[in-house]
């Protein structure tokens, strides 16, 4: 293996606050570089080299003007696989098939996720809220579940049964009656036979073999074949966090997913090769984005050397170590106090707390996606098997952002009902505001229904309307 140097940054140094801004930046969602495949791949297909905001335009608008065609041009174009309208959808067949031909302790496994998942959703479900005044009035807070959802599942570098988990069972706690799955036409996508088994014993009954952004206009706007959906949810790589950016206001999406990326705080308590390999599991996403925190200077030092063991014996080795030279750090902060301070600046997707008392650490914590506490909660439990999904906010946006629930498949109405008796006890306060921002028809709305003799320029009520209604 070349030599090699893992980034180092002193929070004891002047410009130790320019360098972790910067390393922020560099992983952040806001990144719209042109990388040479990229340069390569826009230029054959559109004549000129474009930056992934200008291909996601051109996509977007050309799926939503032309429909099916533009569709199969671009999956031709991209994933050079040459569909139909007839083979675009995967048939109920290939479902049962890929399923009846499945290994059985793979599918036991699928099943013991799915209950995991199902229990930690269900556990957390909104419920209708009530407010009554008995007599004046009755508020509902009233939760019902979107018809439609449109799920993304990456199918490139890997194949990735997890991301249909952790998506669909939540939409489906919710009672989303309606999932419409898409997944590049790869082997490790559509035509991935596991993943195929998945959907079917999930029962996701609506796959088609699309992906990118033009899946992501197909599944906003709609083609022949493709209802639109109400939601676009799952991860992707540039071009499908882009495409759901821009499709957002048409269609709800859960959040707009950059590289996958863990921020371990650790102290002299755990094990140097505990933390080593979670570096090295988030690098091995690649891009992964893996960053240590602590204030244990000779940790620095132990943590690089067991990298370097473990990365000879691991099959993604070689991409690993890629991913931590480019996006991987060891920080040293002054204190603890510091280490919580950058951990909530940064808002990262995974925090792993390695320390003697992680729940006081993460006490402090306001901006993450997910938190793992203890050295016996690796990253992996979220990201398989746990329960909460593992969609999550990146790239500093777990400022604002959190991770996909069932409750976010479940739209809010509030349900408001008041008697004669309690609109008379609210109107002066009604009236006041009205009058105050001119909205004198407003203040005119609540003032008719209080008079005991209706004005003559007012249509006239029918006479059981001006009695108070029986609670």
């Amino acid at each position: 293996m070349a030599t090699w140097k893992l980034r180092r940054i002193d929070c004891a140094s002047p410009n130790a606050a320019s360098q972790l801004s910067a390393l922020r930046d560099q992983f952040s969602n806001q990144q719209d570089k042109v990388t040479p495949q990229g340069r390569k791949l826009t230029q054959a297909v559109f004549g000129e080299a474009l930056p992934p905001s200008k291909v996601v335009e051109r996509i977007l608008a050309d799926v939503r003007a032309r429909g099916l065609s533009a569709l199969l041009h671009y999956t031709e174009q991209f994933d050079k696989v040459k569909l139909t309208s007839a083979t675009l959808r995967v048939s109920e067949k290939e479902l049962t098939e890929a399923h009846a031909t499945a290994d059985p302790n793979f599918l036991e496994t699928v099943r013991r996720i799915r209950y995991n998942v199902t229990q930690f959703q269900t556990g957390i479900l909104h419920s209708d809220a009530i407010l009554s005044i008995p007599g004046n009035q009755e508020l509902h807070l009233r939760y019902r579940p979107m018809k439609r959802v449109g799920i993304c599942v990456p199918g490139g570098a890997a194949a990735y049964p997890s991301t249909l988990l952790m998506t669909v069972c939540p939409a489906q706690v919710a009672g989303v009656k309606e999932l419409a799955v898409v997944m590049p036409p790869t082997p490790n996508g559509a035509y991935n036979k596991q993943m195929l088994a998945v959907c079917h014993e999930l029962g996701v009954t609506e796959v088609y073999r699309i992906g990118g952004a033009q899946a992501v206009a197909a599944l906003a706007y709609g083609v022949e074949g493709i209802t639109p959906v109400d939601m676009i949810v799952g991860p992707g790589n540039t071009f499908v966090a882009l495409a759901k950016k821009a499709v957002f206001g048409t269609v709800a999406i859960d959040c707009i997913a950059g590289p996958s990326e863990v921020i371990i705080v650790a102290d002299d308590s755990t094990s140097s090769d505990f933390i080593a390999i979670d570096m090295i599991a988030q690098a091995e996403h690649s891009p992964g984005v893996a960053l240590l925190l602590t204030w244990v200077p000779e940790l620095l030092d132990e943590v690089e050397e067991d990298i370097r063991k473990q990365l000879k014996d691991l099959s993604r080795g070689d991409l690993a170590r890629e991913s931590l030279e480019q996006y991987g750090a060891m920080i040293l902060t002054r204190d603890e106090q510091e280490a919580v301070y950058w951990v909530n600046n940064l808002a990262t997707e995974h925090l792993h707390i390695q320390t003697r008392d992680p729940e006081a650490f993460a006490d402090q914590v306001v901006n993450a996606g997910a938190i793992f506490l203890g050295q016996y909660t690796p990253v992996a439990l979220g990201d398989y098997a746990a329960g909460p999904s593992h969609v999550l906010p990146t790239g500093g946006t777990a400022r604002f952002t959190s991770g996909l629930t069932a409750n976010d498949f479940m739209r809010r109405s509030s349900m408001i009902s008041f008697t004669r008796s309690g609109l008379r006890e609210i109107a002066d306060d009604v009236i006041q505001l009205a009058n105050q921002e001119g909205l004198t028809a407003h203040a005119a709305s609540v003032a008719m229904r209080i008079k005991d003799i209706v004005s003559p320029t007012a249509r006239p009520s029918k006479k059981n309307n001006d009695k108070p209604r029986k609670d």
